[in-house]
């Protein structure tokens, strides 16, 4: 008898040789994929045959029992229309943009006589002008309270049809120009709407040179409130904007996208830069993304994003390659209606603002799973698990971390970082230059820290910047927990729980036992444990850096008469690093205290 595979394959060996679209099934009749193919056939018994496959798609052909499919002319056309059975469906083994129904737009109806500005959750071919997508109401609530203090714009309902003895609130707080009592004539509004257009497409220079020749035009009229209101619009106008400089030189409208992936979840956010400026930002969150590479998740969030956006730029800057990138941008350039480039940009400006995304996903993200974790609902479910699985008294109120770092055994330090109650104590923070130990040796490294931190429990009696700990949380694996095990029994403080966490596949290990532990992704106490065991690393590396920098800038800066520990120390202190220094003048380096012109010539000799 054939197993349901071997039919399934036999059936996909009878599939023409075009482009199309599958969907596959599972036993109770829901789709779990939706996939494009520019060859059906060989794309679909590619699922069914043997040979190697990664984890995910195992599990894909595990539950697939049927498979149905369409045919399309062009590639173009497979990919819109699985792009609309992904939104349909949200099959569990694609790549999906979370909460992607209806994410909510702004509409502003050129056609009604007193415009207005809409929230609405779908874009609709009415001769209406459409900016978004936002990412959420608050996204987009916050981007209405910037543009309301500069255009004051009516959002109530209704069509003015006889002016109000008296405006509402939103008069009062400067929030309306209140047409709806006569204080605005339409002409003069329609300004203020057009305004409104121009800084939501991100053309602010454009606006402000539109706002300085109303002022001026009002000013020679004698019309001094109108000119005096313009000039007002003009300031809050530069300082809206004057966050959106950036150290480096762009040009032009572009798109930057870059994501940082949690494990089963990527946070993606799309930089918008208009005319030179950052114009803002959105964030977008993907589920769905576990074990799929880099390429495919950018290739799904441009096509799910793009395929809502009502703005398309001309270049868009990825942080990762596309797959199918001349379709990509083929079924893009036919939505904007002009050509649109994807480039991953290697070097030059474009590749330092992609650089800046990149660092401003990852901090973004980084806040936002700090925020998360620092809520005391989320503490207080985190140290009851640890309660559970180390078997606790109680919960753990001060929990140590504890990590190394060094190049090749050189230049080897130590962190120790402190948590208490769940949060972050820094000024309990301690670091360690490691002393006896040569060569690369991170379990000996460990067991110095680890003798010399102990040290001061016997020596300060408990003094609180030592206090005994109820939970030690080491960075690394079984070796690493053996070692702090043993160093920890010779210390006297064996009784102290402790654990190691190893960042590979994120496992628990505990004294004792052969096997580790592995939480659920969404274990509270999981995401404790790494939110310290990550402090404790970022700790040790920047001490390790600092270290590196201090000891380059003496090593060169030995060789010139004249610099001792204080003057090396003071030229570090100013210029950071050697290179720092290499690039100051003659004149800059006389600036530091104890460098004599004389001395900076001799610098300038040596460094270069």
């Amino acid at each position: 008898m054939l197993s349901s595979t071997n039919t399934l394959l036999i059936r996909a060996k009878q599939l023409p040789n075009k482009p199309g679209v599958y969907i596959m099934k599972n036993a109770s009749g829901k789709i779990i994929y939706v996939g494009k193919a520019v060859n059906l056939r060989n794309r679909v018994q590619s699922y069914f045959m043997k040979g190697l496959r990664d984890h995910k798609t195992n599990q894909l052909v595990a539950n697939v029992v049927d498979y149905e499919f369409y045919l399309v002319s062009t590639e173009e056309e497979a990919l819109v229309l699985e792009l609309n059975l992904i939104k349909k469906f949200r099959p569990y083994f694609n790549i999906r943009l979370k909460d992607d129904k209806g994410f909510p737009y702004l509409k502003i109806d050129m056609q009604e006589k007193w415009p207005r500005v809409q929230i609405v959750r779908s874009v609709s071919s009415d001769g209406a002008q459409y900016f978004g997508p936002f990412a959420n109401q608050h996204s987009i609530k916050r981007a209405l309270e910037v543009v309301k203090s500069l255009f004051p714009f009516r959002s109530c309902e209704g069509k003015l049809q006889s002016p109000l003895r008296r405006p509402c609130l939103e008069h009062d707080l400067k929030h309306c120009i209140a047409p709806c009592s006569g204080k605005i004539n339409r002409e003069e509004y329609l300004e203020i709407i057009n305004g409104l257009i121009l800084f939501l497409e991100g053309r602010q220079k454009q606006l402000e040179k539109h706002l300085l020749r109303q002022m001026l035009q009002a000013s020679a009229l004698q019309q001094y409130e109108r000119a005096a209101w313009l000039r007002e619009q003009i300031k809050t106008l530069q300082q809206a904007i004057s966050w959106q400089k950036m150290a480096i030189k762009v040009n032009g409208n572009k798109d930057v996208v870059a994501f940082i992936t949690d494990h089963d979840q990527a946070i993606a956010q799309v930089f918008f830069i208009r005319e030179g400026k950052l114009s803002g930002r959105e964030s977008f969150s993907l589920t769905g993304v576990e074990q799929e590479s880099p390429s495919q998740i950018m290739t799904s969030f441009l096509q799910q994003y793009y395929s809502a956006s009502t703005s398309i730029p001309p270049l868009i800057l990825l942080q990762h390659p596309v797959s199918e990138k001349s379709i990509l941008q083929r079924w893009l350039t036919s939505r904007r209606g002009s050509a649109v480039k994807l480039r991953v940009p290697k070097q030059g400006p474009a590749a330092e603002l992609l650089r800046i995304a990149v660092e401003n996903v990852a901090k973004s993200h980084e806040q936002s799973r700090i925020k998360h974790l620092s809520q005391p609902q989320t503490l207080e479910a985190a140290l009851e698990e640890l309660v559970t699985i180390l078997h606790l008294p109680s919960p753990p109120e001060r929990i140590e971390g504890y990590d190394i770092s060094n190049t090749q055994g050189t230049q080897a330090v130590g962190s120790m970082v402190v948590f208490e109650n769940g949060n972050p104590s820094p000024r309990h923070y301690r670091r360690f230059r490691i002393k006896t130990i040569e060569g690369t040796n991170d379990y000996a490294m460990l067991s110095e820290v680890l003798y010399r931190r102990f040290a001061h429990i016997n020596a300060t009696s408990g003094a609180k910047d030592w206090a005994h700990p109820d939970l030690v949380l080491i960075d690394g694996g079984k070796g690493q927990l053996s070692a702090a095990h043993k160093t920890m029994q010779e210390c006297g403080v064996g009784g102290i729980p402790h654990l190691s966490l190893a960042k590979k596949n994120e496992e628990v290990f505990l004294v004792g036992s052969s096997k580790s532990i592995i939480l659920p992704k969404s274990s509270p106490g999981l995401k404790l444990l790494q939110r310290i065991r990550d402090e404790a690393h970022r700790f040790a590396i920047g001490y390790h850096k600092a270290i590196r920098k201090r000891e380059s800038i003496n090593s060169v800066l030995c060789d010139v008469h004249g610099i001792g520990p204080k003057r090396r120390q003071a030229l570090l202190k100013r210029f950071g690093a050697i290179s720092g220094v290499r690039q100051a003048s003659i004149e800059e380096l006389s600036q530091v205290n104890g460098i004599t012109p004389h001395i900076a010539q001799s610098i300038k000799q040596i460094v270069g």
